[in-house]
C-alpha cells in the first residue's frame, strides 16, 4: 500500500506487514522526548520506531522510502549541534539494538551494534586488556553507532584521534533499503546470495569511484588539512592512495547517507601506568600557550577549562565537590601514560618543572590518587551540563562549541574569538581538548527573542569566518549538523560544497535520510527550541529560576547524564526500564512540550505527561546528579497539584498522602489495627487504597512506645539542639529516637525531643501542596524563634525542611527553620565533640544511603562519616532502593520498584556475607525487611549502630 506523508496510521500500517514485531511508536506522548537532542533545536517526528535488528532497519527505510517521509537514526541522542531530530521517523538505536556481538582478543576488534553505549563495550573490553581509543566526556551514554555519525573524538584524542582511524568495517542499510558492508576497500552486499542488491551495491560502488576521480585535485588540497577537521564529508578516505576506505569516509556522515546498524572496531591496549598534572593559569589563553610544549611530551591527554565550570559544580555539588586544583583561573588537565608507572611518574615531574621555568602558570601538581583524578576528570566531563546554567543563574547555548584549529594556533585563536565575543557583548565559557586545538564553548546567547536571533546569527557568521582566517575547521568533533551546515560554505569551496552534495545524492537520491544536515542544510536559526513563553502560575516558588516554572523545566538541555549507569544514583527508573520516557531528560521534555502548548495542547490536564511522569520515583537524586540542577521530583509533585486541582485523585494518594494523620490515630490502639491489617480485612483495604498486596503493611508502633523510649534516653543538663521526631519515626520505629537521643548525648550534643509535628513530605509527593502548605507553616511556627540545631533521624523527612519548606512556603521564617536542620550524619559530622568516640563498631557495613539524603546533604555522607568511625569496609548500595515512599507501595509501580531494587541494593543482599546492614531511611528499611524474604536481616538505623546503650 502506498502512503503519502500525512498518512501516518498508512506507514505504520506499512511497517507492521514488514516487520510485524517492530515496535513503533505515534503521539505527543511518544515523540515529544524525540524532539529534542543536546542541541538548541527542536523538531518533533511523526513516530519513533526501536528496531531490534537490521531486518527492521530495512523495513522502516523501504516503507519511509514509499512514503517519501525522512529518516533519522538516533543513538543516545546527546548531540550539540542538531543531528539527532528529524521531521520523519526517528530510529532510536539504544533501547534494543545495543549489543556487543564480538570480540577478537587476538586480532584487537570488536563487532558491535550501532545502539552500545560507550562503557559498555569499554567495560567488556577491559576484560582483555584492550579499550576502545576515542572517548567523548559523554562516554556513559553516547552510543558507537552516534559517534560513528559525528566522528567523535574525546578527551584523549591527542593519543587516539578520531573515531574513523578506529572503524574496520560499518554494517549499513542504504536509503533503498538494502544492506551493505563498507570496509578499507569499498562496499559490498550484506547478501551475496540477492542478486538485485548485489547489482545495486557494484553501481553505487562504481558511482563513488567516479566521482572521487572527478574531483581529485579538489579533495587534496581542501579535506584533512587539521587533525579535527571534521565539517563536511571524509572524502579524503576514497583517495586512491588511502584505498578507497568507504568504511571512514562513512564515519561522520551525521546519518545523511546511510544507516548504520552495526560496526567493526579497531581496540587499543589499555595503559599500564598513567598520572595527571593539574595545572592553574590566569586565563584560558595562558593556558593554550604552554600546549605546543606539553605536546613535546607526548601526554595523552591535554584538557582546558575556566573558572566558571568550577565554579558553578562547587556552588551545586558542595565546595568539596571539587578539590585538588591549583591556584588558578583556568586550568588543564595532561595526562601521561606508559608502561612503568615510576617512569610515567619521572616524565610528570620533569614536565611541571619544565613548565613552572616557563612562568606562564600560577600553579601545578601531579595528582597522586586514582579516587581525586576520577573527581577532576568528572569536573571536565560535565563541563557541557555545568556551562549550561551557572553560579549566578545565567544560561548558556550550543551553536558555536566545537571549532578547532591547529594547537600551535590555539591560543592566538582564542585571544581573537575572546575579541569577538565583546565586539558582540557576548560571554562564553571555555573548556576543551586544548591538546587537539579543539574549543568548546557554550556562549549566552538569547535564542528566545527576535533580537536575540539575529545576534546569535550575526555572531556565529563571524566566528565562522575567524575560525577559517586561523586555518581551522567549524567543527571538531560533534559535527555540523543544523548548528553549522549552513556555514560551511564559509570553510569550503563551491566546487566542494558541490562535491559534498553529489557524494551524499549518490547514496540518498530523495534526500530523506536526515534531510537539513551538512547538504541542502536549513538555516541555522530555524526549530530553535527556545522562544519566549508566558509565566506559568504555580504554588512552588522556583527561586532559582527566572522564569518561575518554565524556566526550571528548562533547565534540562539534552546532555543525557540521567541516561547513564556510571556513577550517581540518578535515574533509577530509566536504569530499571530503558526507555527515554521513563529518563529525567525524557519527562523534562514532556514538562517542556506542555509549556510551549503546541504538540501537547491540555497543558496541566495532560494525559501524555502525567504518563510520563508516572514512573519517576520522587528520589531527588536528578536534582544533583544532573549538571544543570533539575528537580524532576518538585516538578512532579507541582504536574501533580495542577493535574488533579478540583478531580478526584487516585486512591493511593489519599491512603499514602494522608499517612502522617492515619499513623498518627492508629497509635492510639496500634495492636488491634496491626492485627486487623495482617488478614483479609489488610489486604482488601490495601487494594481500595491503591496499595499493593505483594507487601506487607509495616506495623504501627504505640503512642505510649515513643514516650516510653524518649523517657529512657533523657539525659539531665540543658538541651543543645532538637531532636525533630518525624511522623515515620514517630509512627514506625520510635526506638529510633530514643537511639538518635543517646548517641547525641554520648557525642555532646543533648537534644530536647519535639514530637507532634510533620514536614508534609507525603503531601508533597502526591501533589497535595494546599495540605502541605498547612501543615509546613504548623511546623515552621512550633520551630522558629530558636537558634538551636534541628536534627532529624529520618533523612527524607530532613530533605523536606531543608529544602520543600522554604520552597514551598518562601518565608524568612521557614528559611531560617531550613538553616538549622541536620540529619543524623551531618550533626555528628558538625556538632560533636571532637574527643567523642562511639562505642566498638563492626569492619564492615552493607550501606544504603537514602536518596533524599544523597541529594540533598551534599558532603555529610553517611559513608564517609562511618570511615572515619573506624569501619573499615563500606560497601555502598549506591543508588536508590525502589521503595522511595510512596512510590512502591503503590500497586502499579510494584514491579518497577522490585526491578530498581534489582540493581544494586538486591545483589548485596543477596550476596551478603556477614555485613552488618545499615539504612536510615524507613523507605530504604521496609524495602530491605521485603528483599529479604524471610531471612534474619535486619537494617539498623545509624543511630541504632551507634547507640551507646546497645547491647
Amino acid at each position: 500500500m502506498t502512503t503519502t506523508t500525512r498518512d501516518l496510521a498508512g506507514l505504520t500500517a506499512r511497517i507492521a506487514a514488514i516487520a510485524p514485531g517492530l515496535r513503533v511508536e505515534t503521539g505527543p506522548g511518544a515523540t515529544g522526548p524525540y524532539a529534542y537532542d543536546a542541541s538548541n533545536y527542536r523538531v518533533l517526528p511523526r513516530a519513533v520506531a526501536f528496531p531490534r535488528t537490521a531486518d527492521d532497519v530495512v523495513a522502516v527505510l523501504r516503507a519511509c522510502r514509499e512514503a517519501g517521509i525522512p529518516v533519522t537514526a538516533r543513538g543516545g541522542g546527546t548531540s550539540m549541534a542538531g543531528n539527532a531530530v528529524g521531521l520523519g521517523v526517528v530510529l532510536d538505536f539504544s533501547r534494543y539494538m545495543n549489543r556487543i556481538l564480538d570480540i577478537d582478543e587476538e586480532a584487537r576488534t570488536a563487532r558491535v551494534e550501532a545502539g552500545v553505549v560507550l562503557d559498555a563495550l569499554r567495560g567488556a573490553t577491559a576484560l582483555h586488556g584492550l579499550d576502545f581509543g576515542p572517548d567523548p566526556s559523554s562516554h556513559s551514554r553516547c552510543t558507537l553507532g552516534g559517534m560513528i555519525g559525528n566522528d567523535a573524538c574525546g578527551n584523549r584524542s591527542v593519543r587516539d584521534g578520531r573515531t574513523s582511524g578506529h572503524v574496520e568495517a560499518l554494517e549499513i542499510v542504504t536509503a533503498d533499503g538494502v544492506r551493505a558492508v563498507a570496509d578499507h576497500s569499498g562496499l559490498r552486499a550484506a547478501e551475496p546470495g540477492d542478486a538485485e542488491a548485489v547489482r545495486r551495491v557494484a553501481r553505487l560502488e562504481a558511482d563513488l569511484r567516479r566521482l572521487v576521480e572527478d574531483n581529485l585535485a579538489l579533495i587534496r588540497t581542501e579535506l584533512g588539512r587539521i587533525p579535527r577537521q571534521v565539517s563536511g564529508f571524509q572524502l579524503q578516505h576514497l583517495l586512491p592512495e588511502n584505498g578507497f576506505d568507504l568504511a571512514r569516509a562513512l564515519v561522520g556522515t551525521e546519518g545523511t547517507c546511510a544507516v548504520v546498524t552495526a560496526a567493526t572496531v579497531r581496540l587499543v591496549a589499555t595503559a599500564q601506568a598513567s598520572t595527571l598534572l593539574a595545572l592553574g593559569y590566569e586565563d584560558v589563553v595562558e593556558a593554550a600557550e604552554d600546549v605546543p610544549e606539553i605536546l613535546r611530551w607526548s601526554p595523552s591527554a591535554v584538557e582546558g577549562m575556566d573558572e566558571a565550570i568550577v565554579a558553578t559544580m562547587r556552588a551545586r555539588r558542595g565546595a568539596d565537590s571539587v578539590t585538588g586544583l591549583p591556584e588558578g583561573r583556568a586550568w588543564l588537565y595532561v595526562e601521561l601514560e606508559g608502561d612503568d608507572q615510576a617512569a610515567v611518574n619521572a616524565r610528570a615531574a620533569e614536565l611541571l618543572e619544565a613548565l613552572k621555568a616557563r612562568g606562564r602558570m600560577t600553579g601545578g601538581r601531579v595528582v597522586e590518587t586514582p579516587a581525586e583524578r576520577r573527581s577532576l576528570w568528572r569536573v571536565r566531563e560535565d563541563g557541557a551540563g555545568l556551562a549550561a546554567r551557572l553560579v549566578d543563574g545565567g544560561e548558556s547555548w550550543p551553536g558555536w562549541e566545537d571549532a578547532a584549529v591547529a594547537p600551535e594556533n590555539l591560543a592566538a585563536y582564542l585571544r581573537d574569538f575572546r575579541k569577538l565575543l565583546t565586539s558582540h557583548d557576548l560571554t562564553g565559557v571555555l573548556y576543551g581538548h586544548f591538546g587537539a586545538g579543539c574549543v568548546h564553548v557554550r556562549i549566552d546567547f538569547d535564542p528566545a527573542t527576535e533580537a536575540g536571533r539575529a545576534v546569535m546569527r550575526r555572531f556565529l557568521t563571524e566566528a565562522a569566518a575567524l575560525v577559517v582566517e586561523h586555518g581551522g575547521t567549524l567543527s571538531g568533533e560533534h559535527g555540523d549538523g543544523r548548528a553549522r551546515s549552513e556555514l560551511l560554505e564559509v570553510m569550503y569551496s563551491h566546487r566542494m560544497i558541490a562535491a559534498f552534495a553529489a557524494f551524499k545524492k549518490t547514496f540518498d537520491p530523495e534526500g530523506l535520510l536526515n534531510p537539513g544536515v551538512i547538504v541542502d542544510p536549513a538555516p541555522l536559526d530555524a526549530d530553535l527550541a527556545l522562544r519566549e513563553l508566558p509565566l506559568v502560575e504555580t504554588t512552588f516558588g522556583f527561586p532559582h529560576d527566572e522564569d518561575g516554572f518554565a524556566g526550571a523545566v528548562r533547565r534540562c538541555v539534552g546532555v543525557g547524564r540521567c541516561r547513564s549507569d556510571a556513577g550517581g544514583v540518578m535515574c533509577p527508573s530509566y536504569r530499571a526500564t530503558g526507555e527515554e520516557n521513563a529518563s529525567t531528560r525524557g519527562r523534562a521534555r514532556m514538562l517542556q512540550e506542555m509549556v510551549r502548548g503546541e504538540a501537547v495542547q491540555d497543558g496541566w490536564r495532560s494525559t501524555e505527561v502525567k504518563d510520563a511522569l508516572d514512573l519517576c520515583l520522587s528520589c531527588k537524586a536528578c536534582s544533583s546528579d544532573c549538571p544543570v540542577g533539575v528537580d524532576m521530583a518538585t516538578y512532579k509533585a507541582e504536574f501533580l497539584h495542577q493535574h488533579y486541582k478540583g478531580r478526584l485523585r487516585p486512591r493511593s494518594h489519599y491512603s499514602l498522602g494522608w499517612l502522617p494523620l492515619t499513623s498518627a490515630m492508629a497509635g492510639y490502639a496500634a495492636r488491634p489495627v496491626n492485627a486487623l491489617l495482617r488478614g483479609p480485612v489488610g489486604r482488601l483495604l490495601a487494594r481500595l487504597g491503591g496499595v499493593t498486596t505483594q507487601r506487607r503493611i509495616p506495623a504501627f508502633a504505640s503512642r505510649r512506645a515513643l514516650r516510653r523510649t524518649l523517657r529512657a534516653a533523657k539525659r539531665p543538663g540543658p538541651a543543645k539542639a532538637v531532636l525533630f521526631v518525624d511522623s515515620f519515626t514517630r509512627a514506625f520505629r520510635p526506638e529510633v529516637a530514643g537511639a538518635a537521643s543517646r548517641v547525641l548525648a554520648h557525642a555532646g550534643i543533648p537534644c530536647a525531643p519535639q514530637d507532634g509535628l510533620c514536614c508534609g513530605l507525603t503531601w508533597v509527593s502526591t501533589g497535595q501542596l494546599n495540605v502541605a502548605r498547612r501543615i509546613m507553616a504548623r511546623t515552621v511556627a512550633a520551630l522558629d524563634g530558636d537558634d538551636r540545631p534541628i536534627i532529624v533521624a529520618e533523612p527524607s523527612c530532613a530533605a523536606a525542611l531543608k529544602r520543600d519548606v522554604p520552597e514551598l512556603l518562601g518565608t524568612q521564617a521557614a528559611q531560617r527553620v531550613a538553616s538549622r536542620v541536620h540529619t543524623l550524619t551531618g550533626a555528628l559530622t558538625d556538632l560533636a565533640d571532637q574527643d567523642w568516640t562511639p562505642p566498638p563498631l563492626p569492619e564492615n557495613v552493607l550501606l544504603q544511603t537514602h536518596c533524599h539524603e544523597y541529594a540533598t546533604f551534599k558532603g555529610r555522607r553517611p559513608a564517609d562519616l562511618l570511615r572515619r568511625l573506624g569501619v573499615r569496609g563500606v560497601d555502598e548500595a549506591e543508588g536508590c532502593c525502589g521503595l522511595a515512599g510512596n512510590f512502591g507501595f503503590e500497586a502499579e509501580h510494584y514491579d518497577t520498584s522490585m526491578a530498581v531494587a534489582d540493581l544494586a541494593l538486591k545483589p548485596r543482599l543477596d550476596h551478603l556475607d556477614g555485613r552488618t546492614v545499615v539504612a536510615d531511611g524507613f523507605s530504604c528499611a521496609t524495602q530491605i525487611d521485603h528483599l529479604a524474604g524471610g531471612r534474619d536481616i535486619r537494617a539498623l538505623h545509624l543511630a541504632e549502630l551507634l547507640d551507646p546503650a546497645a547491647d
